[in-house]
């Protein structure tokens, strides 16, 4: 993820007790049940900002601890950070069971309301195009971690072992086998992918989560991300099912749904004395 603020060029430092808007996402219509699901970053109540026939959910973001120089410290501090995503994250993940919802990366926080409101102004068309293209439709990861020794069984079972006093066949054969193994566990994910990416109404291929993140006991050799139609969404799970068994060399986890961090691309353009914000760009799975 990213982590932007949008300070108002040649605004002073705020006082202790100013307030800002943290902006979570950009919907067409907020109703006053899906504003009371969930609290704000301040834990208080959500607000609707409405603009140019779209809404923008804010919540109340002290400056003592959102604003530019507050960020800059608390970003780099790792429970600081995972409770703000956190809170961000479920009041993105309410939003988009109530419909379709352009999510902004944590940290996007303005000045005050006329801010936000100047945001779905400016850039009201490609907003709108975004939550067109996001309607009906909903996030899914597919993480596919290694099997261990799942190549090598399948290879050992087509026959054809080296006669045992082939000694330098054997040595050959057993150091090429890593290679051959790290092959086909890519060559499997890539196969994945491509199957998943076919059914899908669009998909995205991320790096690869390191284990210490992914908390698996192997490597991850894929992290896709797939935009499906909601109706197809019990094919595309049954597909998922039938590639793990048609693919042994992967162990593949099914993750979902997720608002459709992957797939709101866009970004507003730069401007003079400001870090503007910016959508969000991958999914926090």
């Amino acid at each position: 993820m990213s982590w932007t603020a949008e300070p108002v060029p040649g605004d002073p430092e705020p006082a202790g007790d100013a307030a800002g808007c943290w902006l979570h996402g950009v919907v067409r219509e907020a109703t006053p049940a899906t504003l009371a699901a969930v609290t704000g970053m301040d834990g208080g109540p959500l607000r609707a900002v409405p603009a140019a026939g779209l809404v923008a959910v804010v919540s109340t973001a002290p400056l003592a601890e959102y604003g530019e120089e507050a960020l800059r410290r608390n970003l780099e501090d790792l429970t600081w950070l995972e409770r703000a995503a956190r809170m961000h994250h479920e009041v993105v993940a309410a939003l988009s069971r109530a419909g379709a919802v352009v999510p902004t990366r944590l940290a996007t926080v303005y000045r005050d309301e006329r801010g936000v409101a100047r945001l779905l102004a400016e850039r009201r068309a490609e907003l709108a195009a975004t939550l067109d293209r996001l309607t009906g439709r909903a996030e899914w990861g597919v993480k596919g971690y290694a099997v261990p020794g799942a190549t090598a069984r399948a290879a050992a079972g087509g026959g054809g072992a080296a006669p045992e006093g082939a000694g330098a066949a054997y040595l050959r054969r057993r150091r090429a086998e890593p290679t051959a193994r790290d092959e086909g566990q890519r060559a499997a994910a890539e196969a994945v992918h491509d199957a998943l990416a076919g059914y899908a109404v669009a998909a995205r291929r991320h790096a690869p989560q390191d284990r210490r993140l992914s908390g698996a006991p192997t490597a991850m050799v894929l992290n896709g991300a797939y935009l499906v139609d909601v109706p197809t969404i019990g094919g595309f799970t049954g597909l998922v099912a039938a590639l793990a068994g048609r693919h042994p060399e992967v162990r593949l986890e099914l993750t979902g749904p997720w608002p459709a961090y992957s797939f709101a691309e866009g970004r507003p353009p730069a401007t003079a004395g400001a870090s503007p914000p910016g959508l969000a760009d991958g999914a926090a799975q």
